[in-house]
């Protein structure tokens, strides 16, 4: 019997060689390659699929009573921005009667032995994270000066829940801030001071806290994670200073704090900036220049 000999350099031989063991082992690893290929596409869908149904189910616990989703004009309203203080600790509170319109608030919604005496979510506005307190019974409230146009509002809880409101404020005339320098700190029972010197050489702090030129702090917080806010809605021409003072720890037990002071300027519009700076605090009494920088 004559056996046909593969030419090993005759090319056409060996492409056909190499095409028939390609054809006789190619379908099953077709199928155990497509077979792999299809079960994690599909395990990755059903988990995503389920992370979305969660996370709306999580989101219906919030409940925003402000802002809500749509469309307003706030033309005639009038709104406090800063807070009465009451030594010797004050957490971000709401003034009596302050206007829907600029207004943060609302409540979770959860069994109140589950949660402790209080707590603390993230509030994003405008891009913008703060902390924000979550009292015992899950309500939460603020003031803020929305500008007009676009805003958007979410809260974020510790074991990931969130919800997000946006809104549009169509009231052209509105007080803009045209500067926020915002200082929020990473620990409960610790008491961080936001100082600014504006260019005109006035010193706005916790003791002083609404300035001639327009400029204010809303509230002194000294019972942990702040926010406090300035704000101007004309900020003067030239070199701001922004200090940080770590006042004092109380009874927290940890010395270390990071600051963190986010600066916006002409929020709302094409030209907004924004920047964030931390910084490390790590003893009471210590008072640190954390940025200075030129409104042009």
């Amino acid at each position: 019997m004559t056996m046909k000999a593969l030419n090993i350099f005759d090319p056409s031989a060996h492409d056909r060689d190499m095409t028939t063991r390609r054809t006789s082992m190619h379908p099953i690893r077709l199928h155990r390659r497509f077979s792999g290929h299809f079960s994690r596409h599909r395990l990755v869908s059903v988990a995503l699929a389920l992370g979305a149904f969660t996370n709306a189910a999580h989101a219906d616990t919030i409940d925003f009573a402000a802002p809500l989703n749509g469309w307003r004009n706030s033309a005639g309203d009038e709104a406090r921005y800063t807070q009465d203080v009451h030594y010797p600790a004050v957490a971000v509170s709401t003034p009596e009667g302050q206007s829907v319109n600029a207004l943060i608030a609302g409540h979770i919604k959860a069994a109140p032995k589950a949660r402790p005496r209080t707590s603390v979510g993230t509030l994003v506005v405008n891009g913008t994270p703060m902390p924000q307190r979550i009292e015992e019974d899950g309500a939460f409230s603020r003031p803020f000066a929305f500008g007009a146009g676009s805003n958007s509002v979410e809260l974020r809880t510790a074991d990931g829940t969130r919800k997000r409101v946006q809104f549009y404020d169509a009231y052209t005339g509105k007080t803009q801030a045209r500067l926020r320098i915002v200082l929020a700190w990473d620990t409960d029972g610790t008491d961080l001071d936001l100082h600014v010197v504006s260019p005109d050489g006035v010193h706005t702090f916790y003791a002083d806290r609404v300035a001639p030129n327009g400029g204010a702090l809303d509230v002194d917080v000294t019972t942990g994670y702040g926010p406090e806010i300035y704000s101007s809605a004309a900020p003067l021409h030239g070199t701001y200073l922004v200090y940080v003072n770590y006042y004092g720890n109380g009874n927290s037990g940890s010395d270390m704090t990071v600051a963190q002071i986010t600066i916006i300027t002409d929020e709302g519009t094409p030209n907004e900036k924004s920047e964030t700076i931390r910084a490390p605090m790590r003893k009471p009494g210590e008072l640190t220049l954390v940025k200075r920088f030129v409104v042009p």
